[in-house]
C-alpha cells in the first residue's frame, strides 16, 4: 500500500516536467518563429529599397522583367573597372 502512495507523487512530479518540457519547447518555437519573421522583414526591406535604388538609377529597370534584370546587371559588372569597384566595396555586415 505504501508503493501505490509513494508511485503516485512520482507521476505527478513526472506530468509537471513533461508539461514544463511542452511549454518550453512552445516558447522555443514562438521565439524561433519571431525570429524568422523578424529576418525576413530586414530581407524584405533591404530588397525594396535595392530595388528603389536600381529603378532611380535606371529610369527602364521598371519595364524590365527579372530575367532581363539580371542579364543587363551580369553584363555591368563584366564592364571593365566593375571587378575593382566591386572589390572596394564594404563586405556586408562591415560598418560604412
Amino acid at each position: 500500500m505504501n508503493e501505490k502512495i509513494t508511485a503516485h507523487p512520482q507521476k505527478e512530479e513526472r506530468e509537471k516536467v513533461l508539461k514544463e518540457i511542452r511549454q518550453l519547447e512552445n516558447r522555443k518555437k514562438i521565439l524561433e518563429n519571431k525570429q524568422r519573421n523578424e529576418e525576413r522583414r530586414v530581407r524584405t526591406r533591404r530588397l525594396i529599397e535595392r530595388g528603389a535604388v536600381l529603378e532611380g538609377i535606371f529610369p527602364l529597370a521598371p519595364d524590365l522583367s527579372g530575367a532581363e534584370v539580371k542579364t543587363f546587371l551580369i553584363a555591368l559588372s563584366h564592364l571593365p573597372g566593375a571587378a575593382e569597384l566591386t572589390a572596394n566595396l564594404p563586405k556586408s555586415g562591415d560598418t560604412p
